[in-house]
């Protein structure tokens, strides 16, 4: 392994089990993380646990497991950090590389969110409270990243919906935004 091969421990959460990609590229020249998207994500929709959110994220979904896998067998998609139900957090891309979460999007007039953001996914959907513990890692996820990025404003938050709302509505209505703040607050 040379030098080169060696991950910047910026680029990978401690707290998180790593399992790279191979959905994601470089950032553009000069680009660092300015913006974190939350999304939610369940596989199938509406339901928890399970490997299917790895497997998408490694293109290895079984399309014949699911009606719904036959539907997105062929997106080529990644997040860098997943959080599920429990608390257990899964990186996929490390964070001065390009993850592909937020697709055709756009942030203060700035399109190509990729370009620009950290994604991370939370085990959820819209119909479907968040949990405590989901809740509490995201919050030290955020501390920790705007700790080694420095171009992450403490109003650099946004949902997937606010990048893209004419196509999405994640991490949806049960997503408590003020809960968060609160959290990120209490920190500081």
């Amino acid at each position: 392994m040379s030098a080169a091969d060696v991950p910047v421990a910026k680029d990978w959460w401690p707290l998180a089990r790593p399992s790279e990609s191979s959905n994601q590229d470089a950032r553009p020249a000069g680009v660092q993380p300015e913006l974190i998207v939350v999304h939610a994500i369940s596989l199938p929709p509406g339901e928890f646990g399970g490997p299917h959110v790895e497997a998408l994220f490694h293109n290895r979904l079984d399309p014949a497991a699911h009606p719904y896998f036959a539907e997105i067998h062929g997106l080529r998609v990644s997040a860098h950090v997943f959080i599920d139900r429990e608390g257990r957090a899964v990186q996929f891309v490390p964070f001065a590389r390009r993850a592909w979460h937020a697709g055709v999007s756009a942030w203060r007039g700035r399109e190509r969110c990729n370009d620009f953001s950290i994604g991370i996914e939370l085990e959820g959907d819209d119909d479907t409270p968040f949990t405590a513990v989901q809740y509490r890692e995201l919050a030290t996820l955020v501390r920790w990243l705007r700790g080694r990025y420095p171009a992450i404003a403490p109003d650099a938050l946004a949902g997937h919906c606010d990048i893209a709302p004419e196509r999405k509505t994640d991490p949806g209505p049960y997503f408590d935004w003020t809960h968060l703040y609160a959290l990120l607050e209490q920190a500081t």
